[in-house]
């Protein structure tokens, strides 16, 4: 069981390095998921990703407090900006729009209601 947590917690580390660099796939909940794996397989690992430089804060923030860093946010508000208006740009179908701003609203407002990190 132990291996298939490790190799659960491997694949999301590598989709979160995908999401780096496409904007719809997002990053820091494969992160998120990453850790909880890790924290049931490998200690070293789990250990590697807490005090990553760039993901261990977001990861020690979310996990000790639900918090988002206001960069986080302000990156997160940009990242869908952009994707809704490259979909508008694109004439995606109205219904598609509306859908995508329904669902993008709220993951909008869930990120900015939680405490800043």
């Amino acid at each position: 069981m132990q291996y298939l947590w490790a190799g659960l917690g491997l694949l999301c580390v590598a989709l979160a390095m995908i999401g780096i660099v496409l904007p719809l796939l997002p990053t820091v909940p494969f992160l998120l998921l990453a850790a909880f794996f890790f924290a049931r397989s490998s200690s070293r690992l789990h250990n590697w990703l807490l005090s990553h430089r760039t993901f261990g804060p977001m990861i020690v923030n979310w996990q000790s407090s639900g918090a988002i860093s206001p960069g986080a946010k302000r990156a997160a508000t940009l990242s869908i900006a952009a994707v809704f208006g490259l979909s508008a740009l694109l004439s995606v179908p109205s219904h598609v729009l509306i859908i995508q701003a329904i669902v993008l609203s709220g993951v909008m407002t869930f990120i900015w209601t939680r405490p800043n990190g």
